[in-house]
């Protein structure tokens, strides 16, 4: 064997296939040369953007020796774990049973290759010892000896882990709380984590989680439709959502979210740039400001879209993965500030105003580097200076100019330019929420392209693809991709109506159902059923850093259930719904999404508006003016491009096309039309 990553378009796996390592693909040719050679496996998973990857990479992979035991002893195999997320879900969880550790990557497995169970498995492991742990190359000599010597005690400990992992799957139970008391159950949950000085959920390093966020707002809101009142859940919303705007988790001057804060303060952060972070973070930003102007947030959600547009955007209009945190080998290094750098680019009140918004005037952060943030309210502080607002306005924005065209001089972070759909699928959302509190049409226009190259570039007609570089695809998508290009779709179509969106959300839909539902228990697995078995069928549930498909896909199918009369789609997400309760019920405040998906069940509303364009436009903005979560509302034109969709027979027949009439639909079938909109408004208690 030789390397034979060469061909590789991952960019992770492009950093490896230069390596004295004979690292293989995940190909069923691999894995039958291994039984051949009865050589136990080693499983690498990681992504480019991993410092431990990073590291492992320099210090063990790159190293002659130890290549040479593991060429010798082991077949090695590497995998991208944004391509291959089904690998890593599946090994994640047998890595945590049998380590009882919460994992992370790199993730490094040792498998039977006859069972491909893992008999040991770890994250980075050092090149020497340390800390009574052995070096790589010594620990690789080891588990070769136990499995040569002791086979039978590994198998019988593979046969274990394999027993529990197939009990991982929660059973179906009836009902033990009613869905008003396990919606609370999950706010109260998520409250009992929440930090009320700094905001977030934890106390020490801390990641945004928008989905707790996005619960917590949604949640608010219902209650208040209902006449009831929960000021602490919006409370954790809006301090959680300044302090992270305010803080070095946010790059104030290029726009965007890292990773995550590396202190309770949100100051140091993780120096990463994710799409699917600050997709998600769009929409909880957009929901937030439909309840009442804030510029820190409107300045979040704008700088934001303008660094995804500028640096994260493929020609062929799909967005891609991620900014590495390292640049010239130093993480942060394209970040970090002197204070007389800032100086020498800045006149005297331009500089006095950045070192007190941004606390420079403040010790420094990293290793005699500031990293910007904000400690104080940019109100306050121009009050504090004697500045107008006119005044202020015009110095930072030139200040942040000047200091974002000297940045751009540096060297940049490294971007791994996969496109992966589903990531995309969440940025349609996250684009059109934006649009929905900021009225952009070019966010909207993006949202359409993002649609147009996903159907052209990574849908076939029959299946949808993981991912999308240079012109080709790479393997086969998975439950989170249906489910979040199906949640984008349904998300652009409420705010402009094309055919061809709307036809391939059926066809989304209808192939998520026939490839990854379960039809005896309910559910979705997360791989296909047209893709080779492995060591279990994962069918997740719990929030994570991306929404589990499982909620994102009951939650989609509902919505276009209800608008299609479509009882399949309808049957699906309820049985879904059923068969999660128990671990619902177990571990409320992680489940952020499918509670999500239980409350809109039986309280969310759809109205499907036909008429001209503009006017329809109109009642919308009435319909959803602040933030009414439960509402979906669908304008569709008379002249929708095609034939009229036969799916929707009550609408064609309205007496005029010249003014707006409305359809309020229950079970999918449309009410009488309304014309007037204050008798729409009415009819759906919003009057």
């Amino acid at each position: 064997m030789q390397n034979n990553l060469q061909q590789a378009t991952s960019l992770y796996l492009k950093q490896h296939a230069q390596q004295p390592v004979h690292w293989q693909l995940w190909s069923e040719n691999t894995l039958a040369e291994a039984v051949s050679a009865d050589r136990p496996i080693f499983l690498s998973i990681g992504y480019s953007g991993s410092h431990w990857c990073q590291v492992m990479s320099r210090e063990s992979f790159s190293d002659a020796v130890t290549a040479n035991v593991l060429n010798q002893h082991f077949c090695c195999i590497k995998v991208d774990r944004e391509e291959r997320p089904d690998l890593d879900k599946v090994y994640l969880s047998a890595m945590q049973l049998l380590t009882q550790h919460g994992g992370g990557w790199p993730l490094n497995l040792f498998l039977d290759p006859k069972t491909l169970l893992p008999f040991f498995a770890g994250t980075y492991f050092p090149a020497q010892t340390q800390n009574g742990q052995p070096g790589f190359a010594d620990l690789l000599m080891r588990l070769f000896e136990a499995y040569d010597k002791k086979r039978e005690e590994l198998t019988s400990q593979s046969d274990k882990l394999s027993n529990t992992l197939q009990q991982l799957a929660p059973p179906a139970l009836d009902p033990e709380l009613t869905d008003t008391a396990l919606i609370t159950a999950c706010r109260d949950g998520l409250a009992e984590r929440f930090d009320s000085a700094e905001g977030g959920f934890g106390q020490s390093m801390k990641f945004a989680m928008p989905g707790s966020i996005d619960r917590l707002i949604k949640h608010w809101a219902y209650l208040r439709r209902d006449k009831a009142a929960d000021k602490d859940a919006l409370e954790m919303v809006m301090t959680t959502l300044t302090q992270i705007a305010r803080g070095g988790v946010f790059d104030h001057l290029g726009g965007g979210f890292f990773r995550y804060a590396q202190d309770r303060q949100w100051r140091i952060p993780h120096f990463e740039k994710v799409l699917y972070d600050n997709a998600q973070l769009l929409s909880v930003y957009a929901q937030a400001t439909k309840l009442g102007g804030d510029a820190l947030f409107e300045d979040a959600l704008t700088t934001t879209v303008d660094w995804l547009m500028r640096e994260m955007r493929d020609d062929a209009g799909g967005f891609y993965a991620s900014q590495d945190g390292a640049s010239l080998g130093q993480r942060g290094r394209h970040y970090l500030w002197r204070r007389e750098q800032a100086k020498k680019l800045l006149d005297e009140d331009a500089y006095l105003l950045i070192e007190t918004l941004y606390a420079l005037d403040k010790p420094a952060s990293v290793d005699n580097h500031w990293i910007l943030h904000r400690r104080d309210s940019y109100r306050s502080v121009i009050e504090r200076l004697s500045m107008t607002q006119k005044t202020g306005d015009a110095l930072l924005s030139e200040a942040r100019r000047r200091l974002l065209d000297e940045r751009a001089q540096r060297t940049p972070p490294i971007t791994d330019k996969k496109i992966l759909s589903g990531w995309n699928g969440l940025l349609i959302t996250g684009l059109c929420e934006s649009f929905d509190a900021l009225r952009n049409e070019a966010w909207l226009d993006t949202a359409q392209e993002i649609a147009d190259f996903l159907r052209t570039q990574c849908w076939n007609g029959e299946h949808l693809s993981v991912c999308w570089q240079d012109g080709r695809t790479t393997g086969p998508a998975y439950l989170d991709d249906y489910a979040n290009v199906l949640q984008g779709l349904l998300s652009l179509l409420s705010f402009r109506w094309r055919e061809s969106d709307a036809t391939f959300a059926q066809a989304l839909a209808d192939t998520a159902i026939a490839l990854f539902y379960d039809n005896d228990n309910g559910g979705f697995y997360f791989t296909p059923a047209d893709q080779p078995a492995l060591i279990f069928k994962p069918k997740p549930t719990f929030d994570e850093a991306l929404p589990p498909g499982n909620a994102a896909a009951t939650q989609a199918l509902l919505k276009l259930g209800k608008l299609l009369g479509n009882t399949t789609y309808l049957d699906a997400a309820t049985n879904t719904l059923l068969w999660a309760r128990a671990i619902m019920e177990r571990y409320p405040a992680n489940h952020c999404g499918l509670i999500t998906a239980l409350q809109s069940s039986a309280e969310n509303q759809t109205v499907v508006l036909r008429g001209p364009v503009d006017a329809m436009a109109q009642w919308r903005d009435q319909l959803t003016a602040g933030y009414r979560p439960w509402l979906n509302v669908y304008c569709l034109p008379y002249d929708i491009e095609g034939p009229t969709p036969d799916y929707l027979p009550g609408l064609v027949s309205t007496v005029t096309r010249g003014a707006v009439t409305a359809f309020v639909f229950s079970d999918g079938r449309p009410s009488q039309p309304i014309g007037d909109l204050a008798e729409l408004e009415r009819t759906l208690g919003i009057a």
